[in-house]
């Protein structure tokens, strides 16, 4: 492990964060960011989404460091300031689903190695929750799982399907996998789309901060999937929703207004989880905890108390009032 660039002035997480540089089983070069390393009531390792970086996470570190949390989070291959994969760095891409696991398998290894506070949680959002739903069915080593609009499944008309599946498929045979998703481009969402049409969340004031992170830093931005990429999730997702889930305490959080992933496949996974709560957020949408204060300071604590507690304490929908929550820098 060596020390790696963490841009904290505008993550505005806790105090002292810090970040590493680690390697993959297969030599991709990865980072990974922690704040809040001497926390007396645990770790949640923070599995991010397509597109995310360690950054974008800096409040939610604030609001579990005044939980009393560690927050480890990774820049998962092909993003952040991790390893690009092509020779367009903004194509969002990966050779086989199954490397994330490889990513995960660092990540512990550093948890460990920096003999982080346990017990262990996981906060897994969007591609994170996929790769996290794997994760965990193989054994990750933590107390409790969580889940923000995970994607278990992608958002697209039915009719599409077999068109993503065939166009996916055969762009591999003739060499083409690493161009682009139809649709698609080499631009950060949050920078091309404006606040009136975002997908992503409520809140103007959450949407500048990360659009001013990406001007601040353009290294850190990704644009599109790649048609590679694409074929990779629709087959891992598919492989997944034949997977019974594990024995193991679960909290989903999904918004009312998801429009990313696949909201059925979520809702029926979380039907049949034993031990499993699904938090519907009523107006939410794809970042539900990065969306107005109430939202995400309501969300955040619950999420605390399922650490703390469980899932029992996660299904009552109760919370500590989001006044309590503690300010970010």
């Amino acid at each position: 492990m060596h020390g790696a660039p963490l841009f904290d002035d505008m993550a505005q997480g806790p105090e002292g964060g810090a970040a590493w540089w680690i390697s993959a089983s297969d030599g991709v070069r990865l980072r990974v960011g922690l704040w809040n390393r001497d926390a007396k009531g645990g770790t949640v390792l923070l599995f991010p989404g397509r597109t995310e970086y360690i950054e974008k996470y800096g409040r939610a570190a604030a609001h579990f460091a005044g939980c009393g949390y560690a927050t480890l989070v990774i820049d998962w291959r092909g993003q952040g300031l991790s390893d690009r994969l092509t020779t367009d760095a903004m194509a969002g891409h990966v050779h086989e689903f199954a490397d994330y696991q490889r990513d995960v398998a660092a990540m512990v290894e550093a948890a460990t190695r920096l003999d982080l506070p346990r017990p262990w949680h996981l906060l897994a959002h969007s591609m994170g929750g996929c790769i996290g739903l794997r994760a965990v069915m193989q054994g990750l080593d933590v107390q409790t799982c969580a889940f923000s609009s995970p994607m278990w499944g992608i958002h697209m008309a039915q009719a599409l399907r077999p068109v993503a599946w065939s166009l996916s498929w055969g762009s591999r045979q003739l060499g083409m996998s690493h161009h682009y998703a139809p649709g698609t481009a080499g631009a950060h969402y949050v920078l091309e789309e404006p606040f009136e049409s975002n997908k992503l969340t409520n809140d103007r004031e959450m949407y500048d901060y990360m659009a001013g992170q990406l001007r601040a830093h353009p290294e850190l931005g990704l644009g599109g999937p790649s048609l590679r990429w694409l074929h990779e999730a629709l087959r891992e997702t598919r492989d997944l929703a034949r997977a019974p889930s594990p024995s193991l305490p679960c909290l989903t959080i999904l918004g009312s207004d998801e429009q990313i992933v696949d909201v059925p496949r979520v809702i029926d996974r979380m039907a049949h989880w034993p031990g499993g709560h699904l938090e519907m957020v009523p107006g939410g949408r794809h970042e539900t905890l990065m969306d107005t204060p109430d939202m995400r300071g309501r969300l955040l604590l619950q999420l605390c108390e399922f650490y703390r507690g469980g899932p029992k304490r996660a299904a009552t929908g109760r919370a500590p009032r989001p006044s309590a929550v503690p300010q970010a820098r």
